[in-house]
């Protein structure tokens, strides 16, 4: 079993109480929009850090992580991207391949808008763990904590931060 901390939209912020959330955690994984290597290296003296960058990213954070990430945790095949869409309303990014050869999780980031949803039809969960910077719109600042445990994915919890 593995204990997975999800976040995305930092923005170049990261502070003591969202590492400290991520503490006891195997890894922690960011949807996008890092803003500074700052945060992932700040992340990853916490535990393991997979990313991906985002649309905000410089050329500095897109040679250090990827646009998307697709591996297996446990036996759950993931796949993280920063702009990736909803069940319904794929992006044409993922589209070909999320229709042909789908994921069992599929994460992103970019709207700054929390949500976890099951897609019926391709049979994948869909989470989107909002934003934990303090840039954007968003009046509360979030991050997903779960666990996979083999093929199961379990333990889900929703933190909220104040903006």
């Amino acid at each position: 079993m593995i204990r997975i901390s999800l976040l995305s939209d930092t923005h170049s912020h990261i502070d003591d109480q969202v590492l400290k959330l991520c503490g006891g955690s195997d890894e922690i994984w960011h949807a996008g929009d890092i803003g500074n290597l700052k945060v992932t290296e700040a992340l990853s003296g916490v535990a393991p850090v997979r990313a991906v960058y985002g649309n905000i990213d410089d050329h500095h954070i897109r040679a250090h992580w990827p646009k998307h990430a697709r591996f297996y945790a446990e036996q759950v095949d993931v796949w993280i991207t920063h702009i990736g869409g909803y069940p319904g309303r794929y992006s044409f990014h993922v589209k070909p391949e999320i229709y042909t050869k789908p994921p069992k999780l599929f994460i992103c980031g970019h709207s700054h808008i929390l949500k976890v949803m099951n897609d019926k039809k391709l049979g994948l969960l869909h989470m989107n763990p909002g934003a934990i910077g303090k840039h954007g719109f968003h009046k509360v600042r979030t991050l997903l904590r779960f666990a996979i445990d083999g093929d199961r994915i379990k333990d889900l919890e929703v933190v909220e931060l104040p903006r």
